[in-house]
C-alpha cells in the first residue's frame, strides 16, 4: 500500500479540480439540514450567485440551487422549463452539446441539432435560419464553454438571435461562469447553469440554475420529474428555507468558504486574470515542448487546453498519462471525436508555478518515452 503524502496531486481538469487547504477544511464541520442556522447559509449563497452574475433578487432573479452535478441542472432546466409542446434547438460543438440532445430524448422532448465541427464556434446564421424555418421551435441551448475542446462559443450573437425570434434562451456556463464576465441582458439569457466545483472553486455536491422568478413560475405544472423540478425547489426554499431532499450539507459549507475566496481574489476580474496567466504559461512551455494547441487562438478560451498527440508513433496516451501521473500531475483525456488529443485544465487552485511543473513534467515523460514533442 502506498504511503500517504501530504499534498493531493493537483488536477489539471476542467472540474473537479484542485481546491485550496481552506475549502477542503471548512467540510470538516457537520451541519443540520433542518437548522436555521445551515438554511441562512443557504439563502446567503443564493443571494451571493446572483451578485457574481450581476444580478440580484429585488430585480426578479432568482438562483435555485440543486443537488448533483452540472449535468442534473441543465436536465432539470429541460425536466422543468420546457413546455409539453415545446420543442429545442441545441447548438453541439462538443461533448456537452451531444449530452444535452441525449437528455431531451429521454425525456421525449421534441428537438433539433445544429452542429458544428468541435474547432468550430456555434453558427448564428445558421441558428437564425432554423427559427425562421421552424416555429414549433419554443428554446434554444447553447454551451457556453465547450470543455471538449475548451472552445468559447458567441453566446451574445446567439442570443440576439433567439430573442430577434422571441424564444427562450438556456445557457450552460458551466465551465466559464466565474472565469467570465456574462452579461444577462446583453446575451438574452433566460436560463443559466453552472455549479460549484467549476471556476468558483468549489467542490462537488450540487448546481444551480439562476433565471427570473416569473419565468420559473411560469412552468407551473410542466415538470417531468419529481427531484430535477426547479419550480418545487425554489418553493420549498421560499417556504421552509430548505432543500426538498438530503441537502449536500459539506459542499454548501465548502463553497462558502471558496466564495469568500473568490471575492479575495477580485471576484471575475481577479480569477480571470489569473487564469488567462495560467493558459498563456502553458502554451508558452508546451512550445517550447513542440507542442501546440488544437485550437485557434481566437476561439480558445482560458478555461482548458486541447493537444493533440505527438505524431510520433512510439507516443501512447496510456503510458504518457501514467509516467505524468507518476511525477505527480493529473490530466485529463481528450473527448474529441475528429482528433486524438488530451487536455489541461488551468482552472482550480493553480497558479503559474504549477503550470510550469507540469510542462516540465510532460517534457521528462516525453523523453523517457523517447517520444519528440512536434505535432
Amino acid at each position: 500500500m502506498p504511503l500517504p503524502t501530504a499534498k493531493d496531486k493537483p488536477l489539471f481538469t476542467p472540474g473537479p479540480l484542485t481546491t485550496s487547504l481552506s475549502v477542503k477544511q471548512a467540510m470538516l464541520h457537520d451541519a443540520g439540514s433542518w437548522h436555521w442556522e445551515f438554511n441562512a447559509k443557504v439563502k446567503a449563497l443564493r443571494a451571493r450567485i446572483l451578485g457574481i452574475a450581476g444580478l440580484h433578487q429585488a430585480g426578479g432573479w432568482e438562483a435555485v440551487l440543486l443537488q448533483g452535478s452540472g449535468t442534473f441542472g441543465v436536465e432539470s432546466v429541460f425536466a422543468t422549463c420546457v413546455p409539453p409542446t415545446g420543442k429545442v434547438a441545441v447548438l453541439s460543438n462538443g461533448a456537452y452539446g451531444e449530452r444535452m440532445v441525449l437528455m431531451l430524448q429521454a425525456q421525449r422532448i421534441p428537438h433539433a441539432v445544429l452542429r458544428t465541427i468541435e474547432d468550430t464556434p456555434n453558427d448564428p446564421a445558421a441558428l437564425d435560419a432554423l427559427l425562421a424555418a421552424d416555429p414549433a421551435i419554443t428554446h434554444v441551448a447553447a454551451v457556453h464553454c465547450e470543455t471538449t475542446t475548451g472552445i468559447l462559443n458567441d453566446i451574445a450573437a446567439l442570443g440576439a438571435v433567439t430573442r430577434k425570434h422571441g424564444r427562450t434562451y438556456i445557457v450552460d456556463a458551466m465551465s466559464s461562469f466565474g472565469a467570465y464576465p456574462i452579461d444577462f441582458d446583453a446575451c438574452s439569457i433566460d436560463f443559466l447553469i453552472s455549479s460549484a466545483n467549476k471556476c468558483l472553486e468549489g467542490v462537488p455536491g450540487f448546481s444551480f440554475v439562476i433565471g427570473r422568478r416569473a419565468a420559473f413560475f411560469a412552468t407551473e405544472g410542466w415538470a417531468r420529474s419529481l427531484s430535477l423540478d426547479l419550480l418545487s425547489q425554489l418553493k420549498g426554499f421560499e417556504k421552509t428555507g430548505q432543500f426538498r431532499y438530503t441537502p449536500p450539507t459539506h459542499s454548501i459549507l465548502a463553497f462558502e468558504q471558496a466564495l469568500d475566496e473568490f471575492d479575495g481574489e477580485g471576484g471575475i476580474e481577479g480569477r480571470a486574470a489569473r487564469y488567462r496567466h495560467n493558459h498563456e504559461t502553458l502554451l508558452a512551455g508546451m512550445a517550447m515542448l513542440g507542442m501546440r494547441p488544437y485550437l485557434r487562438p481566437e476561439v480558445q478560451s482560458h478555461i482548458i487546453t486541447s493537444f493533440p498527440f505527438p505524431t510520433d508513433p512510439k507516443f501512447t496516451f496510456d503510458v504518457f498519462y501514467r509516467l505524468v501521473s507518476d511525477k505527480g500531475f493529473i490530466l485529463y483525456p481528450g473527448k474529441i471525436s475528429q482528433a486524438d488529443t488530451f487536455r489541461i485544465g488551468n482552472i482550480g487552485r493553480l497558479f503559474e508555478a504549477d503550470m510550469k511543473q507540469v510542462v516540465y513534467a510532460i517534457g521528462e515523460t516525453l523523453a523517457e518515452m523517447g517520444v519528440r514533442g512536434e505535432v
